[in-house]
């Protein structure tokens, strides 16, 4: 009676395991979808540094301050946001020569760096110039940028969804199938390429100079989605 039982137990455990092994496999298409909106820049922002040189810390640290609230009271005299001037890093450390392969102390230098953000870009020309007449002695990258990013994102990702599930119609259709439902959709990387960099000229230092002139190109925002569909007859 004992050994009928237990054989009956593992009959019945088995059951399942071959009734799903015996399940037809569903079919399935995955497709990848790609978008790219391309969209005139509203903003930028520079990176712009003053360094000074002094014989102590104390003096190069005090000459940089000066200098830098020279540069700043410029700048916010362009009417630019009070948000708009940010401080990204301030370093002071010893200079050196070399000589006979010695270590000479020549100095110290301080560097004040901060970025400008500049919401009308017809300004651009005269916050580098201005900037630059003023005493930043370092104008860096320029980076444009959408003040409404994040809906131009969104934008692009529903118009990447629509193409991957363009392509998995397509691919069905060719195979004589129909999309039954959407399985998944897993958003890819968001990228940007980022519009052409900008040619700074030298300001020149002297009457009638000319603008340094800015090209802010286009901004391409892109989105990719991985779409998986179940197919049906």
């Amino acid at each position: 009676m004992g050994t009928v039982s237990y054989a009956f137990v593992l009959m019945w455990l088995a059951a399942p395991a071959i009734a799903q092994e015996r399940q037809p496999l569903v079919p399935t298409v995955v497709t990848q979808g790609q978008a790219v909106l391309k969209r005139a820049p509203d903003q930028a922002f520079i990176d712009l540094a003053v360094e000074t040189r002094a014989q102590t810390p104390k003096q190069a640290s005090a000459a940089n301050a000066q200098a830098m609230a020279a540069v700043q009271a410029k700048l916010r005299a362009l009417g630019l946001a009070a948000d708009a001037l940010r401080t990204q890093g301030y370093q002071l450390s010893p200079e050196f020569d070399y000589v006979n392969g010695r270590q000479v102390p020549r100095g110290y230098v301080a560097r004040n760096s901060i970025e400008v953000r500049v919401d009308r870009l017809e300004q651009l020309p005269d916050v580098i110039d201005t900037a630059i007449a003023s005493g930043a002695t370092n104008a860096g990258a320029i980076r444009f940028d959408l003040r409404d990013r994040i809906t131009t994102e969104r934008e692009a990702l529903k118009n990447a969804v629509a193409d991957a599930r363009a392509r998995a119609d397509a691919a069905a259709s060719g195979a004589g199938l129909t999309i039954a439902r959407v399985l998944t959709i897993q958003e890819g990387g968001r990228g940007e390429v980022p519009p052409p960099m900008p040619m700074m000229a030298a300001r020149a230092e002297m009457k009638g100079a000319v603008p340094t002139p800015i090209s802010a190109g286009e901004i391409e925002i892109r989105a990719s989605v991985t779409l998986t569909a179940e197919l049906k007859q």
